[in-house]
């Protein structure tokens, strides 16, 4: 599997609600495959009160879930996991820097995840040296 297909299919989760599909039909959890429905698991939960144009988005994940290595599978549970606790602004933030991405070109793409590594690695380190630190042990 090419790397550009596995980055597609890890990050679908995070952009599965940009195309929406008028002609889905509503899917109740309990009548999905085995296979969706392991696929799908992190979305149990709430798989019954996803809009129809986010259950069809989903279940086209599902598609390729057999094909993926167990890695691939874990990371994809991760990411569903994590979309799926967004709040409704956090979803609609994630998709405006999703649109805002595609819009670099290809040859800069690398250096623009390089900055916004550095950046979240900069936030992680003021968090981590704003943290109290313990209290020295007394005897």
């Amino acid at each position: 599997m090419s790397d550009k297909l596995r980055h597609r299919l890890a990050s679908a989760a995070l952009i599965a609600c940009l195309i929406p599909d008028a002609q889905a039909a509503l899917t109740a959890w309990n009548k999905l495959s085995p296979l969706q429905r392991e696929a799908l698991a992190p979305l149990s939960s709430q798989w019954d009160k996803l809009p129809e144009p986010y259950q069809a988005d989903m279940l086209k994940l599902t598609n390729h879930y057999e094909r993926l290595t167990p890695e691939q599978r874990n990371r994809l549970h991760t990411r569903l996991l994590d979309w799926s606790r967004l709040t409704p602004q956090q979803r609609a933030q994630a998709r405006e820097k999703y649109t805002a991405f595609q819009k670099v070109p290809p040859e800069k793409r690398e250096m623009v995840k390089n900055m916004v590594k550095e950046q979240q690695a900069a936030r992680n380190a003021a968090t981590d040296s704003s943290a109290p630190s313990p209290a020295p042990a007394t005897k």
